[in-house]
């Protein structure tokens, strides 16, 4: 599977008011979006600016910035989950503009409000890599300018490998299976597997019905419910009947169990290695995170992981032009791509920064790019507008299978039915 337009980012489901962005009305066309109107005030919305691990660091850059510009900056945040449909809010109303971060998986849906600036103009004021800047693309427009692109992947405790046994990293289904048992075998609470089984982040599953063989999407047509997919959930019951793996996890719940030394393997993006850290009581636990390659259904094929990334997009209206600037310097430039790096551990976007000693004597990113960022591909539901009412769908039949309210066969063909009708 390769890179995509989109191909580096996760997400977790947008509710329906996302889904229904592309009925927004388009304004009236802009020659020139950017064209600077002498503004130097603007607005930036971010996430970042709410979660504990980032606030303080990117609030520093906001203000440094802001110091040498000469210009006002209003910044605004909302907590992840609830981001996306608070600034749909807002964007349909007409009262958000200036810059904005955004999960590259919303892009689709933002750029279909019309009221996200073409950025094309400024793409070449950076080095950034031609992986990264295709996650900010859609048909072909580079809406969002990236921040940082990787995937989202297995993280295993090499410390607890070591005890249960494992010398290597698992490379196959089967080798996975015999780690997740004998990790299982030495007691004393260990989650052999911290796997998503809520259904807000049960979109993981796609990646495992890539490691069985299922495209997901084939030629525009889901194939959910074919004979790997149903192979992988089969699976993956299994482990939860044995187990193996934990009932009712989400990304916050495994990282909170894993930052107790308690969980052999979870998933999660890069970023993640902040939130563990800050939350460990055991200081050294940093040094025990190992980047797992995805263990795949057979021997020697490429392992496969689901894009992860955020970009920096601006809105049209008032002080775009100086918006974008701000975009610039901060996705772009030396001293910004230094301090983020040092402070939140997200990997830079230009080939400057990636080629700094900084990034590549850090030990995890290089391992994490090594075997996770390197093999991404795109969620393959972002080409359709609806596609987080696409993923609850899939979520839904994946846990019914789990809890017993349906086989996965059946489930899966009922998630397909669903899945199939918010296409149309």
């Amino acid at each position: 599977m390769s890179l995509t337009r989109r191909s580096l980012l996760a997400i977790a489901g947008a509710g329906a008011l996302a889904a229904c962005a592309p009925s927004t009305p388009a304004p009236p066309a802009v020659e020139d979006p950017l064209k600077d109107d002498g503004v130097k005030d603007f607005s930036f919305t971010a996430w970042s600016l709410n979660e504990a691990s980032t606030k303080d660091a990117l609030q520093s850059m906001v203000d440094r910035y802001a110091g040498g510009s000469g210009g006002k900056i209003t910044t605004a945040s909302y907590p992840y989950n609830d981001y996306l449909n608070q600034v749909l809010l807002q964007i349909r109303g007409g009262t958000l503009t200036g810059a904005m971060q955004v999960d590259v998986a919303w892009l689709a849906t933002l750029a279909a409000t019309g009221r996200l600036a073409d950025l094309g103009s400024i793409a070449g004021k950076a080095d950034y890599t031609e992986a990264a800047l295709s996650i900010g693309k859609v048909q072909g427009k580079q809406y969002g300018i990236p921040w940082t692109s990787a995937g989202i992947g297995l993280i295993a405790n090499k410390d607890l490998l070591s005890q249960a046994g494992v010398t290597n990293p698992p490379k196959t289904i089967t080798e996975f299976e015999s780690a997740l048992r004998a990790l299982k075998a030495l007691g004393n609470g260990v989650v052999p597997w911290a796997a998503m089984t809520k259904v807000d982040q049960l979109k993981d599953f796609i990646a495992w019905m890539w490691a069985f063989g299922s495209p997901v999407v084939k030629d525009g047509r889901i194939v959910v419910g074919d004979d790997a997919s149903v192979e992988a959930l089969t699976w993956y019951k299994k482990l939860y009947d044995e187990k193996l793996i934990a009932p009712d996890v989400n990304r916050f719940d495994a990282r909170a169990l894993f930052a107790q030394g308690k969980v052999g393997f979870y998933e999660d993006a890069i970023g993640g290695r902040g939130a563990v850290v800050k939350a460990a009581t055991d200081k050294s636990l940093g040094d025990k995170l190992m980047p797992v390659s995805r263990p795949m259904r057979s021997s020697g094929v490429k392992p496969v992981n689901l894009a992860w990334g955020h970009a920096l997009v601006v809105l049209q209206g008032t002080g775009a032009a100086a918006a974008s600037r701000f975009v610039t310097a901060v996705t772009g430039t030396a001293a910004y791509n230094s301090e983020w790096f040092a402070k939140t551990g997200l990997p830079p976007t230009t080939k400057s920064a990636l080629d700094t000693a900084a990034v590549k004597n850090d030990a995890f990113t290089t391992a994490f790019t090594g075997a996770i960022g390197g093999f991404v591909a795109a969620d393959p539901f972002w080409i359709y507008p609806k596609f987080a009412q696409i993923e609850s769908a899939l979520a839904n039949g994946v846990q019914a299978a789990l809890i017993g309210k349906a086989s996965p066969k059946d489930a899966l063909a009922e998630a397909r039915t669903q899945m199939e009708a918010l296409t149309a």
